[in-house]
């Protein structure tokens, strides 16, 4: 979600962006899960289930794997077999990618989210020797225990490791070939890679290894960090299983929004479009709200309050200032802000000009929660001048105040569209 938010951000800035779905289609993980399936799966199940069962195979491994260690080396193997094409293994992950897929892009689409591209790991195996045998060719690589690694000392930082001593690539590996080939076909001006804050070391590593090779475009590649999404039962674990899923929580945050609807606009029309859209809007903005690289806390009665500092509460903003114009509609609207006098509006008009400012700044720091926090306070300035004001009040002053609500909405549409979250129009 925040790498939509910066996405957003800089193409409404007028910056030439791609959006890159770089999938981790590779490597241990995979391994892992293939040795899971045949060890304990069903093709039928696996079907039916999707991601879940194959959630649930995951979930076993590491359980197994806690009194039976050779299962990490059997998992281990089957890398080796993928990227040596063997067509077992090949065939097997294949398969677990498009049921995955599938899954994703049920969520995305959901979400209003697509990629123009959708690039995984497995797109560099067979192009990861170019890149070990340039970094071997450029005295980059040691040897240390049959594993390959650049060393990293002299910067303070652990090796990187290349090649495992089976011969197998790691992360780096592929990372290192994903990035030249993307500036090969980009020509970036910036790559951001929109990661969870636990890998800022191994990006340390990974920009500092393409800069020892002489690459002067490593400089403009930036880790994007962020912390996670904490419940109060804690921080979840997908290897143990203690997860929620995506899905799931998007189906209850809707759920308690349209039951919120019934309650106050029972006779609200489109009521589950409302609601999907405020709900979805709800989970995102919380995690927009603060600063990326902190970790959110996820707690029902505060993302939802209609009253407080949450996507629901700009998006009810949003939706009465379309109330206003609607009743409005054939009243004329003039532009003249030398009507509007009083310290309210005086503040509304001010948050409108510095917009343009907070969205340069949001972008130039990779950080989403400057809109958030502007529309907020944008939110409570307006809802402060709405009921200090009587808008249709049929005075010399009516026109003007209209002309103040309309840019309101806009710029609230705006706002939140630049975070990937829909503006309703009524609630």
């Amino acid at each position: 979600m925040i790498g939509r938010a910066l996405y957003n951000l800089f193409n409404f800035l007028g910056y030439e962006t791609i959006g890159i779905n770089y999938l981790g289609d590779w490597g241990t993980s995979f391994g892992k899960l293939l040795t899971a399936y045949l060890k304990w799966g069903d093709n039928k199940v696996v079907e039916e289930t999707g991601i879940d069962g194959l959630n649930d195979l995951y979930v076993r491994f590491h359980n197994e794997a806690d009194t039976d260690p050779a299962l990490e080396e059997e998992a281990r193997s089957w890398v080796v077999k993928m990227e040596n094409g063997d067509e077992e293994a090949l065939n097997l992950w294949r398969w677990v990618c498009a049921i995955s897929m599938r899954e994703y892009n049920k969520i995305y689409e959901r979400m209003g989210i697509s990629f123009e591209s959708y690039r995984g790991e497995s797109y560099y195996n067979g192009k990861m020797d170019a890149s070990v045998d340039e970094l071997r060719q450029k005295n980059l690589l040691t040897e240390s225990e049959g594993a390959q690694l650049v060393d990293l000392e002299e910067y303070k930082m652990p090796p990187c490791l290349i090649l495992r001593k089976d011969g197998g690539t790691l992360y780096a590996t592929r990372d290192i070939t994903a990035a030249k080939d993307r500036f090969a076909t980009y020509r970036f001006d910036k790559s951001l890679y929109v990661v969870a804050t636990e890998q800022n070391l191994y990006f340390s590593q990974l920009f500092k290894v393409l800069d020892l090779m002489g690459y002067p475009w490593a400089k403009n590649m930036v880790h994007v960090n962020y912390g996670m999404l904490v419940f109060e039962s804690g921080r979840m674990s997908t290897r143990r299983g203690e997860v929620i899923k995506m899905k799931d929580l998007l189906d209850e945050s809707v759920a308690k929004t349209l039951s919120i609807i019934e309650e106050k606009n029972p006779d609200l029309e489109d009521k589950a479009e409302v609601a999907e859209q405020v709900g979805i809007g709800a989970v995102i903005f919380n995690q927009m709200y603060n600063n990326r690289i902190k970790d959110v806390l996820f707690n029902w009665e505060k993302i939802l309050n209609f009253e407080g500092e949450t996507g629901p509460y700009v998006q009810y903003t949003h939706a009465r200032a379309c109330s206003v114009l609607k009743k409005a509609a054939s009243l004329p609207i003039n532009n003249d802000a030398d009507a509007l006098t009083d310290d309210d509006a005086f503040e509304v008009l001010r948050l409108l000009n510095s917009f343009p400012d907070r969205v340069c700044e949001a972008a130039e720091k990779y950080e989403p929660y400057l809109v958030s926090r502007f529309l907020v306070a944008l939110a409570q300035a307006f809802n402060k001048f709405y009921n200090s004001n009587i808008i249709l009040s049929g005075d010399e002053f009516q026109s003007g105040r209209l002309a103040l609500t309309d840019a309101v909405r806009i710029c609230l549409q705006n706002g939140l569209r630049l975070l990937g979250i829909s503006a309703p129009q009524k609630m």
